[in-house]
C-alpha cells in the first residue's frame, strides 16, 4: 500500500478514536463554540505571546501552532478540542472542564493500539501498532519520569520532541526523511545543550552537520528515541554498547570476543565499553590527537579503569599496544593473533581427529564381535597359570589412596575450572546468563575460577615434587622405558599399530604391562594442558605485571592458548577419556578402580596380562594384594563415580550447545 493511503487510514483511525475519546466534541464545540478557526484566531502567534501562570507562580509561554505546518501533520484532520478536553469555552481565561487533565498523547495511542492490533495492511500489522509501542516503551523511558522542578510534567513529553500540531514524519527513503534525521540532534540539543556542543566539534557530529551524512550517528542512534535510560543505570550502559555495533558491526564483534565484551554480552556492565575507550560524544579516530585511543592517550585512557585502585592493578606501558578489535582472519594486521589461532586449529583437528577415531574403531570392533556372537577374551589366557588358591577373593592394589586423593581433586577443580570459566567462553548461549547468575556474577566466578586453578595446579606441582622424589630414591634402578614408566617407548607404538589391526580385524587384540599407551596419553595431556592454560591464566591474572615485560598483544594470544586449549581438555577428557575407562564395552558404564583403587585379579589377567604374569614369577604379586573393598565402599564408589560422570557429561553438553549456537 501506498504513503498517502496509509496516512489516509491513518487520519481515518485517529478521527474515529478522537471522537470516542472526546465523547462528544461536536456536540460540544456546537455549545461553546469552539473550532479550530476558533482556536487558531488566538493561538496562531500573531496576536502576541499567551502566557499562563506556572507552577511556581511565574508566567509560563502557551506553544504556538502554525496553520501551514498543522495542516500538513497528520493530526490536521482533527479538532482542537479532541485533544484539549479540558478547554470547555472559548473565552481569554478558558474555563476548565472539572477532572479534565491536560492533553495526553498516550491515552489516544493506546487506544488506537488496541483498534488497531489486528489490522493488516499489504500483509504486515498497520504501523499504528508500532507508533503504540513507542508510545509504551517511552513511559518506561528516563523523559516519562516526573521533572525534578515540575513535578507535574515529565523531563520530556512528545510534543518537546515531535511538536503534535507540525507532526509528521516523511516516508523512509525520500530526502525529507534525511533531511528530518539529520535534525534530530539539533531538537534534543533543546534541552541537552552542553552535550550538543561537545557531539557538534566530534566525528560523528561533522559528519552530520557538516557532510550531511545520514549514516553517521545522532543522539537517538546511540540513545534511542523513546526508550531513553538515565545514562548512569547499567541498562543503558549495555543498550549504548550494543547500538555502537549497528554501525561497527566487525569492532563489536572483535570487542565481544574479549573479557570486556564477553561480560557485557553476559548483561553486567562493570567491564570497559565502547565509550569507555573512545568517548562518548567526544568521539575522534584513533589518528587524530585529540581522541583517547590515539597511541599518545591510550595508557592514560586505560588507567582510568585500570588505577590501581579497588584492587584494580594500574595499566602499564605494555597495555598501550593490547589489541581489543585483533582477529584472527588478518595475518597483515595481527600475525601474532593469526599464529596462535592456526597453532591451537591444528592441535585441536590432529588430537581429536586421532582420538576420535581411534574411539570409533574401538567401538565399533567390540560391537561386531558381539553381534556376530565371536567375541573372544581380550588376550589369549590359555597359557596363563591359574590362579593360588591362596589368593582367591583378593584384590589387587592398582592405585593408592593418595592417588585416588589427588584424582579426585584434580577432576573436582577441572570441573570447577570449566563451569566457571565456559559462560565467558560462550556467552551468547542461552545457559550462558542463567549460569553467571547462579555463580553470583562475573566477579564471583572469577574469584572461584582463580581457587580452583591455584588447587589444580598445586596438585600438578605437588606430583611432580613427588615423583622426582620418588625416582630420586631409586633412580639407578629406574628403566626410562621399562614397563613401571609412564614415559611413551617403542613398544607403545608397536601397541597403537597392534591395536589398530584389531580394529580392522586384521590381528587379536594386543596384551598390555602395567600402563596402556592411551593411559600414558591421559598421564601427559596434563602436562601440555597445564603449562598452556596455567602461563596464559597466570598472564592475564596480573596484567600490570605482565605488560611490564611483554607488549599488549600477549594478552590476545593468552586468551586464544587459554580458552581453546580449555575446550581441548574439557571436550577431550569428557569424550575420550570417559569412553576408554568407563564407556567402552567391556567397561560400561562404570569403572570404580580409580575410586576403590583395587580391582579383581581375574580383571588384572584380562587388561594387563603381562605384568600379572610378570609380577606373579618375580613373587611380587602377592606384595600387592589386598581385601577386596566393603560392599558399603564400592556402593558409595559408585556413587561417586556416576555423580562425576553426570556432571561431566552436563558440561560437555553446555560446551556442544554453546559451540554449536556460536558458530
Amino acid at each position: 500500500m501506498c504513503v498517502s493511503k496509509l496516512t489516509v487510514w491513518f487520519v481515518a483511525v485517529v478521527l474515529c478514536c478522537a471522537a470516542s475519546v472526546s465523547g462528544g466534541a461536536a456536540a460540544a464545540e456546537k455549545e461553546s463554540g469552539l473550532g479550530n478557526k476558533v482556536c487558531l484566531s488566538c493561538h496562531d502567534g500573531k496576536n502576541g505571546k499567551l502566557e499562563v501562570p506556572g507552577v511556581d507562580g511565574a508566567k509560563r509561554a502557551l506553544h504556538v501552532v502554525e496553520p501551514a505546518g498543522f495542516v500538513k501533520s497528520v493530526h490536521s484532520g482533527m479538532e482542537c478540542i479532541a485533544c484539549h478536553l479540558e478547554i470547555t469555552d472559548s473565552t481569554a481565561e478558558h474555563k476548565k472542564a472539572p477532572g479534565e487533565k491536560r492533553p495526553d498523547c498516550v491515552q489516544c495511542h493506546q487506544k488506537l493500539k488496541a483498534a488497531s492490533a489486528q489490522e493488516k495492511v499489504g500483509g504486515e500489522r498497520h504501523w499504528m501498532k508500532t507508533v503504540s509501542d513507542n508510545i509504551d516503551t517511552y513511559q518506561a523511558s528516563l523523559h516519562a519520569r516526573p521533572n525534578a522542578d515540575d513535578p507535574t510534567r515529565p523531563n520530556a513529553s512528545c510534543n518537546d520532541c515531535h511538536n503534535v500540531h507540525s507532526f509528521n514524519v516523511p516516508p523512509i527513503g525520500t530526502p525529507e526523511r534525511t533531511e528530518w534525521h539529520l535534525a534530530i540532534a539539533n531538537l534534543c540539543g533543546r534541552c541537552h545543550e552542553d552535550q550538543l556542543k561537545v557531539w557538534s566539534k566530534s566525528v560523528h557530529g561533522r559528519e552530520v552537520t557538516q557532510k550531511h551524512n545520514p549514516k553517521a550517528a545522532g543522539c537517538a542512534d546511540c540513545h534511542t528515541s523513546h526508550s531513553v535510560k538515565s545514562t548512569a543505570s547499567p541498562q543503558a550502559k549495555l543498550a549504548i554498547t550494543a547500538n555502537c555495533g549497528n554501525c561497527h558491526s566487525k569492532e563489536y564483534a572483535s570487542y565481544r570476543s574479549t573479557y570486556h565484551g564477553q561480560v557485557n554480552t553476559l548483561g553486567y556492565s562493570h567491564t570497559a565499553k565502547c565509550f569507555d575507550c573512545h568517548g562518548s560524544h567526544d568521539i575522534e579516530p584513533p589518528t587524530d590527537s585529540k581522541s583517547k585511543m590515539n597511541i599518545e592517550n591510550r595508557l592514560e585512557s586505560c588507567q582510568e579503569c585500570h588505577s590501581g585502585k579497588k584492587a584494580i592493578p594500574l595499566a602499564t606501558a605494555g597495555f598501550a599496544s593490547f589489541s581489543p578489535h585483533g582477529t584472527s582472519n588478518n595475518f597483515s594486521a595481527y600475525p601474532q593473533i593469526w599464529i596462535a589461532n592456526k597453532i591451537m586449529i591444528q592441535l585441536l583437528l590432529g588430537t581429536f581427529g586421532f582420538f576420535w577415531l581411534h574411539t570409533l574403531l574401538w567401538f565399533y570392533r567390540e560391537f561386531k564381535e558381539r553381534r556376530e556372537r565371536q567375541a573372544q577374551p581380550h588376550v589369549k589366557l590359555d597359557e596363563m597359570p591359574e590362579l593360588p588358591a591362596t589368593f582367591k577373593g583378593k584384590h589387587f592394589q592398582r592405585f593408592s589412596r593418595t592417588w585416588r586423593i589427588a584424582h579426585l581433586v584434580f577432576a573436582l577443580s577441572l570441573m570447577t575450572l570449566t563451569m566457571t570459566g565456559i559462560p565467558l567462553f560462550y556467552p551468547d548461549s542461552p545457559w550462558a546468563k542463567p549460569l553467571m547468575i547462579l555463580l553470583n556474577g562475573p566477579h564471583t566466578a572469577g574469584l572461584v575460577h582463580r581457587v580452583a586453578a591455584v588447587i589444580f595446579a598445586g596438585v600438578f606441582f605437588w606430583h611432580l615434587v613427588y615423583m622426582i622424589v620418588r625416582i630420586g630414591r631409586d633412580w639407578k634402578n629406574f628403566k626410562i622405558f621399562g614397563p613401571n614408566s609412564m614415559v611413551p617407548g617403542p613398544q607403545d607404538i608397536k601397541d597403537i599399530l597392534a591395536m589398530f589391526k584389531w580394529f580392522l580385524g586384521k590381528a587379536p587384540r594386543p596384551v598390555f604391562d602395567r600402563w596402556t599407551y592411551w593411559e600414558k596419553f591421559d598421564y601427559w595431556a596434563p602436562f601440555w594442558g597445564v603449562t598452556i592454560i596455567g602461563v596464559s591464566g597466570i598472564m592475564m591474572w596480573v596484567p600490570h605485571i605482565t605488560a611490564q615485560f611483554l607488549p599488549g598483544w600477549v594478552f590476545n594470544v593468552a586468551a586464544i592458548f587459554h580458552s581453546e586449549e580449555a575446550f581441548l581438555a574439557v571436550v577431550f577428557l569428557f569424550t575420550v577419556h570417559f569412553f576408554n575407562n568407563h564407556f567402552r564395552p567391556d567397561r560400561f558404564p562404570l569403572d570404580r578402580v580409580m575410586f576403590t583403587g583395587t580391582v579383581t585379579l581375574e580383571e588384572l589377567k584380562h587388561d594387563h596380562p603381562l605384568q600379572y604374569q610378570r609380577l606373579l614369577d618375580s613373587g611380587e604379586l602377592e606384595q600387592h594384594l589386598v581385601e577386596a573393598p566393603s560392599p558399603t565402599f564400592v556402593k558409595l564408589s559408585t556413587v561417586l563415580g556416576f555423580t562425576l560422570i553426570v556432571v561431566g557429561l552436563t558440561l560437555l553438553t553446555l560446551v556442544g550447545i554453546g559451540f554449536f549456537t556460536s558458530v
